[in-house]
């Protein structure tokens, strides 16, 4: 069965625990009806309740494919998957605080990417129990300031929603730079079919409520903060960093990777989630990677765990490779 885990009352779809089930069985795309608008749901990979899922969400003006797929083609990271079952979920667009979670798994580990990541944390916050481990992208867990709001009215009025959701995405470098892929998202956003709710997901995203987090109130897995140096949100994922527990928590800020790091340096990034699900004892023993393996890497280093949960994770620049000793809370930067 699907759950929706909305600001309000969390609910029970049975339309969506039939869909899902004939997800599960037959692994195809399918839409879901649901109060909060079509959501749209892929599950790939092997039926496995002994692990957990990967769950991902999308941000506002990507769907799960243009968001998710350069990185999940990556060889390196179908090899770390493949004994997973990976779930793509599309947003309705109505409610930005809807999240999903399929019953059929004990429990899942999230990765989401802006809006995406928010949703995916507020759904963490809310069912403990049911999130394993969260990688979280560009995260803004804070509602927007009066500064921010006037901004983005401001914003409303003088530029359209696709350069409002290419400001969100992209860093103003590559903004600037008109790089192929922003011009490619502009070209893509614009020509959708689907603007009406891109609009409202991005109204939604905007009107978020702050989480609230500190060291007290946080959550109770470990998880991976990612953001690009220069991105629009690494600003606020430095300041979200400084809430959790840094026992639990990874810090991966990566250079001259801009706004979608996951499209831009999926070699990195499945890298840094490698060791991630390593850490989570899900990878027993992990042979060196290609990446690794290489000196013309780009990884300024690379570094091994024993799997323990409350060990945080720790990727610095100066090594030339091998082991690092275990660092109580450190931040990984990786140099592109």
């Amino acid at each position: 069965m699907v759950m929706f885990c909305s600001n309000k009352n969390p609910y029970l779809s049975q339309d969506a625990e039939l869909a899902a089930r004939i997800l599960l069985d037959q692994g195809q795309e399918h839409s879901i009806e649901t109060p909060h608008g079509v959501l749209h749901v892929t599950l790939h990979g092997a039926r496995t309740t002994r692990r957990p899922a990967i769950l991902t969400f999308h941000d506002v003006g990507l769907d799960s494919k243009s968001c998710f797929s350069t990185l999940f083609k990556f060889e390196e990271m179908q090899e770390i998957v493949k004994s997973f079952t990976l779930i793509h979920i599309d947003a309705p667009g109505q409610d930005e605080g809807a999240a999903t979670y399929p019953t059929g798994f004990r429990t899942v580990i999230g990765v989401g990417v802006g809006a995406g990541a928010y949703i995916l944390s507020k759904f963490t916050l809310a069912n403990p129990d049911a999130v394993e481990g969260l990688v979280l992208v560009n995260i803004d867990t804070n509602a927007r300031g009066w500064m921010d709001w006037a901004a983005q009215k401001l914003s409303s009025v003088t530029s359209s929603l696709t350069e409002q959701v290419l400001s969100h995405l992209f860093s103003q470098e590559e903004l600037s730079s008109n790089t192929d892929l922003v011009q490619s998202h502009r070209d893509r956003i614009s020509k959708s079919s689907n603007l009406f709710n891109i609009e409202l997901f991005w109204k939604a995203y905007n009107s978020r409520r702050d989480m609230n987090l500190d060291r007290n109130s946080t959550f109770k897995c470990p998880v991976m903060l990612v953001v690009g140096d220069q991105a629009p949100y690494e600003d606020a994922a430095v300041e979200c960093n400084s809430k959790l527990d840094p026992t639990t928590t990874s810090f991966l800020k990566m250079a001259d990777a801009g706004g979608l790091p996951q499209l831009t340096q999926p070699a990195k990034l499945t890298e840094a989630f490698k060791y991630f699900i390593q850490g989570m004892g899900y990878m027993a023993s992990s042979c060196m990677t290609r990446l690794s393996r290489s000196r013309t890497t780009s990884l300024s280093s690379s570094y091994s765990m024993d799997g323990s949960r409350s060990r945080s994770r720790t990727l610095s620049q100066g090594s030339q490779g091998g082991q690092m000793p275990p660092s109580p809370s450190q931040t990984m930067e990786v140099s592109c």
